[in-house]
């Protein structure tokens, strides 16, 4: 091929711009999973793992059976979501509201950080004997602590998500004239909507923390109480069905937040 051929031809350069964007591998996390699965079943029944330490999964599948035909899965499951979604909604939509205001306006800044930064780092599991005083052993105590432990990772992530909004787009939108309100609407709330849902995803994590610490303080029925009693049991079988049970809850909420990210940020590419 002569020289002239090779200058004239035109090459093609491979695309290098992706910035990183994360591409979809479902297929790998549930690879993870039976791989886990499956050294665990293969490690119990050949006894190198201890039968005192972790038991079968085949076993434990077969707890949720047992769970299901009993009925006694949703009798635990059904309070846990309901104080769950009634909990963390609350705690998530007050901890956006006052984290966009701390954002917003400096008065309430100056006024609410400090409050915030000194209750943020109070183990909130160490709170529920004083909730209980409060609000009585009921359902409204264990509401309040899962809404007070939404509400300060809520917070902290909705104003550091605003303060991380680009000054500049601001300054755009103040330069074409866009009133305040709708500076708000279209510039500040999208530029923060990542990392109030990135907040969300820790939020809620912690909230089904405390689900599990207040439904194991005078509660019949909830995952909480489950698990407290099969541990008293020392039926691990059962034991590891409850953790199971919150593991997949937290992976569904996952998967929930994922879904809003992508119709909500479909803007980012």
């Amino acid at each position: 091929m002569s020289d002239a051929t090779l200058k004239t031809r035109p090459i093609e350069v491979r695309f290098r711009g992706g910035g990183f964007a994360p591409k979809a591998r479902r297929w790998v996390g549930l690879a993870v999973f039976v791989v886990l699965i499956a050294i665990m079943e293969i490690g119990t029944r050949s006894g190198w793992i201890s039968a005192l330490t972790l038991p079968r999964p085949s076993d434990v599948l077969a707890t949720f059976k047992e769970l299901w035909d009993s009925g006694l899965l949703f009798k635990h499951l059904l309070p846990s979501l309901s104080r769950l979604a009634v909990g963390a909604a609350i705690g998530a939509t007050v901890g956006i509201c006052v984290g966009v205001m701390i954002g917003l306006f400096s008065y309430v800044r100056a006024g609410l950080v400090p409050l915030v930064a000194a209750i943020f780092p109070i183990p909130k599991i160490a709170l529920l004997p004083l909730f209980v005083i409060w609000f009585g052993i009921d359902e409204a105590s264990k509401y309040a602590l899962i809404a007070f432990g939404t509400f300060t990772p809520t917070v902290v992530a909705t104003y550091g998500a605003v303060d991380n909004v680009d000054r500049s787009l601001i300054r755009m939108g103040q330069s074409f004239g866009l009133s305040w309100f709708s500076i708000v609407r279209k510039i500040v709330l999208p530029g923060a909507m990542p990392g109030i849902l990135s907040g969300l995803r820790i939020s809620l994590a912690i909230a089904i923390i405390l689900l599990v610490a207040a439904e194991m303080l005078g509660a019949e029925y909830g995952i909480g109480a489950y698990i407290l009693e099969a541990g008293s049991l020392y039926d691990l079988e059962r034991l590891f069905a409850g953790v199971v049970i919150l593991s997949l809850l937290g992976v569904i909420l996952s998967t929930v937040i994922g879904v809003i990210e992508r119709r909500l940020l479909g803007w980012r590419g």
